[in-house]
């Protein structure tokens, strides 16, 4: 078991996603940094949709009640094994009685932090998931940001778990947490209601990450991206978001108002109104889901072929890791 002793800003359970009711009205969720979420479970023998904890800047403060094997990936942040710094990226043997802590004060790039246990938390999932949704009426802790006295039960270390520890990520591996990150896009959906001024301005201009962004969507301003002088389509509800209402992926670039774009991230609404300038590759979203407000993106149009080809090779080098990491 791990007892919340401090809570942190916002630290809940994620896993890889909850997919198929989308449809429905239930966004995927899931680890916002799906390469070190899953790097964390692989560096533990770990299917590699284990439950993890996904901690948001702030770190939490955690009592271990169970002899077990831990790994902590993704933003950058000082974590303290009874008062001792022990490394991100490995895998580090804990027993009971043991008290971990994170802090961020050496930190000032990337939001989210990993926590990956041996063999996973024993909680029952909702719609095929044990990822939480803020969101959501859903009961327990998949409703809800974890809060002080919360105790979530741990499986049980896998077999061979302790023959883990020690591995770790070798340092070319490690992302690079930026205050620039430059993202790719499939440009299409109704980016046609655009001025071709609106969408060359979009790609070649700096978008600036505000403050209201979170799990749901980023919102950025930058340019001026105006829309064409036509009638809205009727059923549209007029004004700027002229489309009748449709569904969309997540990573899409809506265009709320000519001052502003937001990108959906995993915890998004399935559709709406708004004006679609495209959407942004699967690889490129945990770059984007990294980013503190205040940095800077520019966005870079590729093809569905280059899309396609991209999350190939994302493939092809998380099984070259999983391989390094046997």
């Amino acid at each position: 078991m791990l007892k919340i002793i401090k809570p942190g800003l916002k630290t809940t359970i994620q896993d890889n996603g909850r997919y198929g009711f989308y449809h429905l009205g239930v966004p995927p969720s899931g680890a916002s940094d799906k390469f070190s979420y899953e790097i964390g479970n692989m560096l533990l023998g770990n299917p590699l949709d284990s439950a993890a904890f996904e901690v948001t800047l702030l770190g939490p403060v955690i009592e271990i009640y169970k002899s077990t094997v831990i790994a902590v990936t993704g933003a950058p942040a000082k974590v303290l094994l009874n008062q001792k710094e022990i490394p991100m990226w490995e895998a580090v043997k804990v027993v009971e009685g043991d008290l971990l802590e994170f802090s961020y004060h050496s930190s000032k790039t990337g939001v989210y932090t990993y926590l990956c246990v041996s063999g996973g938390f024993s909680l029952p999932k909702i719609l095929g998931s044990r990822s939480a949704y803020l969101l959501s009426d859903f009961e327990g802790y998949l409703g809800r940001k974890l809060v002080s006295g919360d105790e979530i039960a741990v499986s049980e270390p896998l077999p061979g778990a302790f023959k883990q520890v020690g591995k770790s990520l070798a340092d070319t591996y490690i992302p690079a947490f930026l205050n620039h990150v430059d993202v790719q896009a499939v440009m299409g959906l109704t980016s046609d209601l655009i001025t071709d001024q609106g969408v060359t301005g979009c790609l070649n201009s700096e978008w600036t990450i505000q403050m209201e962004s979170d799990r749901v969507a980023l919102r950025l301003k930058g340019a001026i991206v105006p829309s064409k002088e036509s009638p809205p389509p009727f059923g549209s509800g007029g004004g700027f978001a002229s489309v009748v209402d449709m569904a969309y992926p997540i990573g899409a670039i809506l265009v709320p108002n000519d001052e502003e774009i937001i990108v959906l991230l995993n915890d998004a609404t399935s559709g709406g109104g708004f004006i679609s300038l495209g959407t942004v590759i699967s690889p490129d979203l945990d770059l984007i889901a990294q980013a503190r407000p205040l940095t800077t993106i520019r966005f870079h149009a590729i093809t569905i072929d280059q899309a396609l080809a991209e999350r190939k090779e994302r493939k092809k080098k998380m099984s070259k890791i999983a391989e390094m990491l046997k």
